[in-house]
């Protein structure tokens, strides 16, 4: 079995591959403070055999760090990290190539090897990213917005009268209440700013499919009029992939 193993700052994403079936995923809370031990605590009751390679997409340096430490600690091997220098199979047109963050790399090549090119690739996370690859699979840039509770909570904390509104489809457009007032004016209001920029993208670069990612975009992409399809898998796919290329 392969480990995959997608850190970003809000959740951490695990899955096991058997050949390039994804046979199970766990999503965790980001902790800096979970020391190797406690990783492995975790893991061990979700890794029911000995794992034969490992491979890590980071934003979080310090969990990447305790990571590292648990695998060779209480598996004997050491992850394969997704960072520069690292085959991935992908032209990055970004300046400069090493500023391209390693969950983003990895959605482009699960993106390619599941849909082909051209794609624009959404990843609902801490931040929303926009990945565009072209028809000759290179990476040509993207777009980085504020993530739908990233939004909410700034919106909760700084407006003292506003109460915090659990994310969730709207009734209708014209909220009756404030709740419904905030909910539907957050989900309407970030599927506007998605199909919109997907517009405005396609404008730039032609006709491209637009898949749909990350732990809040489900919702937003099946209601989206231009997001095609909505694959939660789309990291860890990309990583395994990686991980043959450099085993």
């Amino acid at each position: 079995m392969i480990i995959a193993i997608d850190v970003g700052n809000t959740n951490v994403v695990i899955g096991g591959f058997e050949e390039n079936e994804l046979k199970w995923k766990w999503r965790i809370s980001s902790h800096q403070e979970r020391t190797p031990d406690e990783w492995w605590f975790f893991l061990k009751d979700i890794i029911l055999t000995p794992p034969e390679g490992a491979i890590i997409s980071s934003v979080v340096p310090g969990i990447s760090k305790n990571l590292k430490l648990c695998f060779e600690r209480h598996y004997s091997l050491t992850p394969v990290f997704l960072a520069p220098g690292i085959k991935t199979g992908l032209s990055i047109l970004y300046d400069p190539p090493t500023a391209v963050g390693a969950d983003r790399i990895a959605n482009a090549v699960g993106g390619i090897k599941k849909y082909g090119a051209p794609l624009i690739i959404v990843d609902f996370g801490t931040a929303i990213t926009f990945d565009v690859i072209s028809e000759k699979k290179e990476y040509l840039g993207g777009l980085i917005f504020p993530g739908i509770s990233t939004a909410s909570e700034a919106l909760f904390y700084r407006a003292a009268k506003l109460p915090k509104v659990e994310f969730g489809l709207p009734s209708g457009t014209i909220g009756r209440n404030t709740i419904s007032s905030i909910r539907n004016g957050i989900f309407l209001g970030f599927k506007a700013m998605v199909d919109g920029i997907i517009r405005e993208i396609k404008e730039e670069l032609g006709e491209a499919r637009a898949i749909g990612t990350g732990g809040e975009g489900e919702e937003i992409s099946t209601s989206s009029e231009e997001i095609e399809v909505y694959d939660g898998d789309l990291t860890l796919i990309g990583l395994k992939h990686i991980y043959e290329l450099n085993s």
